[in-house]
């Protein structure tokens, strides 16, 4: 390591005018950069295209250029010459990375690295010229802008590698040795920047290595994600029969027995001779994953709809975030150092296999797991189920004797009302006779609910229940919407008595459908959004809320969940403005902590339909959530504790700086700068701020409370002259 000796003053006295390194601006302004290379920790930029990158950007590397042609260090070369700009996202630090082959090698390796420190000025050096394995390149194309001379070359190359699945799995391919044991297993070359077959050597077909498929079963200590998901969405009854294909250890099989229902499993190791008998519903989870036979494969996927009589759970490996050492490739999967084979598919990869094989429209639960229905007409309720909003019953307003002698009578009526948002037909409501022995008839008895009850109430029940329908009715336009003969009595009878007619019910969602392409009218519905919280660029909504969001962003969000479905934990949606994509968030903490940490990250590109997924978890500075309040309804159990501490943060001047504390770390320094700290969710102040600064400080909370106040009431004065125009 160069020690900085005098370099820090000499550079300090020419960059006196750079404003302080703010790590999470350095991570935005990269992730926003239309050129580069983006990974979760570094942004790398080929030194031509620096000009492309935010001002305030170049400043910043200008300073670890500065610094590094300052050192005293003979051996350094200089950072002119260098090929790639690193920027590390976590910490203040820059390096420079010589690959004096970028143009000519289509992997071109690293011959040197300098590293600067921008924060304590140190400079540090790498040789890799002596290497045996150094680190090389992939996707140059991505480093350089398109007017670049040679991107097309590089792109075209980048394209024939995915297409043959040689960038899989990238851990294992970012170094000389890594990279040519790739190609070897694919029994490929690359030449110039062309893609070639090996001719005379074995390739990836020509080795049948021994796979140990019973070893990819696990031990769980609960039921399985389908198996689980089957039993919280209802599609188990008291006489329902259940049937694992490949059941591995038996570990569904005896927990479902366990809930009272008949179970049984086959196992081709662990338990083949059990016999392979029908039921209602088939379980055939994490199987068809671990074949390496494709053959094979689809033949198990077809003996298990064979066995299903309702049914079909299909669970599937998808979308892969931590990639071990020690694998290799065979077929359409890989080989793990257990000798068990792995197919990972990407979400619409496994939709699509299923939906061929099987010839059926398997519905998305959850990320790799995926429903399929023998009978259309319970496929298309259990559909609509997922898109029917929560309503509450209309509370009691008036005493109304006739309704005060009959409630008890009266209530099974009134759930009816509010789960369907209409009235009953004949046969529908148990309770139908004793309620017409009474009243007359079920519209007399809706008339009595109605005078102790608020009428717009209802009215507004069975507007969100039109629109539930109209969502439903859009989204069955991507496979196929089914004739009204096709569908459950009661969702006949709903849209019947929802709208004039079946057709008229389509066009309505045919017309929201096509209101999808208008890219300005869903900004525009995001900014006025009265739920969720309004950023610049996005729209976050909690998963409570979606129901209550304009529903032309619920079908905007069901393009993704229909197709892909959600991550499974997500408790957190949000809409991003410049780019169709939906994105899914999962904040394990959102109930119990006042900043909830981000855990899981899953967006779907809606324009192809691709998946990206990032884990938090293993971070050291996670992102958090602030005002959550603003996330959920008024309704929501805690609404009131969240509002209460957003207020107090606001008054504080917290969020101030927003960019700032995006991330645990900056949050933690703005605490500490405002001399705050949280207990639950309650704001105090530091027990050793001094009493005048205190002082300032509360004076300057109590001004911005009144700002507040002044603001909010000038807000419900408009709303109040717009009431009564």
């Amino acid at each position: 390591m160069v020690q900085p000796d005098n370099i820090r003053n000499a550079v300090e006295e020419n960059l006196s005018t750079f404003h302080s390194i703010d790590i999470n601006n350095i991570h935005q302004c990269c992730q926003n950069n239309p050129v580069g290379k983006m990974l979760p920790d570094a942004f790398y930029i080929h030194i031509l295209a620096l000009h492309t990158l935010d001002p305030w950007l170049q400043e910043y590397e200008s300073r670890a250029r500065t610094c590094s042609e300052r050192s005293r260090n003979s051996a350094l070369p200089k950072v002119q010459v260098a090929t790639i700009v690193k920027f590390s996202t976590n910490k203040p630090k820059i390096s420079y990375l010589f690959y004096p082959d970028f143009d000519t090698d289509p992997h071109p390796a690293l011959q040197a690295s300098i590293q600067v420190d921008v924060e304590t000025l140190e400079v540090g050096y790498r040789d890799y010229s002596d290497s045996e394995n150094p680190p090389i390149l992939h996707r140059k194309e991505t480093f350089v802008t398109p007017e670049y001379p040679l991107y097309e070359e590089f792109a075209a190359l980048t394209r024939a590698q995915v297409a043959l699945g040689l960038l899989n799995h990238p851990k294992g391919i970012g170094t000389k040795l890594g990279w040519e044991q790739r190609l070897q297993v694919f029994g490929v070359e690359v030449q110039g920047h062309r893609l070639i077959k090996r001719e005379g050597g074995s390739t990836a077909t020509n080795i049948v290595p021994k796979i140990d498929r019973h070893k990819a079963a696990i031990i769980r200590p609960d039921l399985s994600r389908p198996v689980r998901l089957a039993l919280e969405l209802g599609l188990f009854s008291p006489e329902t029969t259940f049937f694992d294909y490949g059941c591995g250890h038996g570990g569904d099989v005896n927990r479902i027995a366990e809930h009272g229902y008949t179970s049984c499993g086959w196992d081709p190791y662990y338990s083949p001779d059990t016999p392979k008998i029908a039921a209602d519903i088939v379980n055939i989870g994490f199987v068809i994953n671990v074949i390496e036979n494709q053959s094979e494969r689809r033949e198990a996927l077809i003996q298990a709809w064979e066995l299903t009589q309702k049914v079909l759970l299909v669970a599937a490996q998808v979308l892969i975030s931590d990639i071990k050492r020690g694998v290799i490739a065979y077929g359409d999967g890989i080989i793990t150092n257990r000798n068990t084979f792995q197919k990972y598919y990407e979400q619409e990869e496994l939709k699509i296999y299923i939906d061929q094989v099987l010839g059926v429209d398997a519905i998305p639960v959850a990320l790799g797991v995926y429903f399929v229905f023998r009978d259309e007409a319970e496929a298309e309720l259990f559909r609509a189920s997922r898109f029917r909003s929560r309503a509450t019953t209309p509370k009691i307003r008036l005493c109304v004797k006739r309704f005060e002698e009959h409630q008890e009578l009266l209530t099974p009526l009134m759930n009816f009302m509010t789960e369907r948002g209409r009235m009953p037909i004949k046969g529908e409501l148990p309770q139908e006779s004793a309620i017409v022995q009474e009243f007359g008839s079920l519209r007399r008895a809706f008339n009595t609910i109605i005078q102790a009850t608020d009428s717009e109430e209802w009215q507004a029940i069975a507007d969100k229940r039109r629109q539930d329908l109209m969502v439903y009715l859009a989204l069955c336009n991507f496979s196929r919407r089914p004739r009204l003969g096709q569908l459950t009595p009661a969702v006949q009878e709903d849209i019947l008595g929802l709208y004039s007619s079946y057709k008229q019910a389509c066009l309505d969602a045919d017309q929201m459908l096509r209101s999808l392409g208008n890219t300005e009218l869903i900004i525009k519905r995001c900014q006025e959004s009265k739920v969720g919280k309004k950023l610049p660029n996005s729209l976050w909504v909690h998963i409570s809320a979606l129901q209550a969001v304009d529903p032309l962003l619920r079908l905007y969000e069901g393009c993704a969940s229909r197709t892909l479905g959600r991550l499974e934990e997500a408790n957190v949606i949000k809409f991003h403005l410049k780019t169709p994509k939906i994105s899914y968030l999962f904040y394990p903490d959102f109930d119990i902590n006042p900043h909830p940490i981000l855990s899981k990250v899953m967006t779907i590109d809606l324009r192809d339909l691709h998946v990206t997924y990032q884990d938090y978890d293993l971070e050291d500075d996670p992102p958090i959530l602030h005002q959550i309040d603003a996330l959920v309804t008024p309704d929501y159990p805690q609404y009131e504790k969240f509002a209460k501490l957003t207020r107090q943060e606001e008054d504080r001047g917290l969020f101030d700086n927003w960019k700032s504390i995006s991330r645990l770390s900056g949050w933690k320094k703005c605490l500490k700068e405002n001399y705050t700290v949280i207990n639950g969710y309650k704001l105090g102040w530091c027990k050793d701020v001094d009493a005048y600064k205190l002082k300032l400080l509360k004076a300057a909370a109590k001004t911005r409370q009144r700002n507040r106040l002044k603001l909010l009431n000038s807000k419900e004065g408009e709303i109040l002259e717009e009431s009564k125009i």
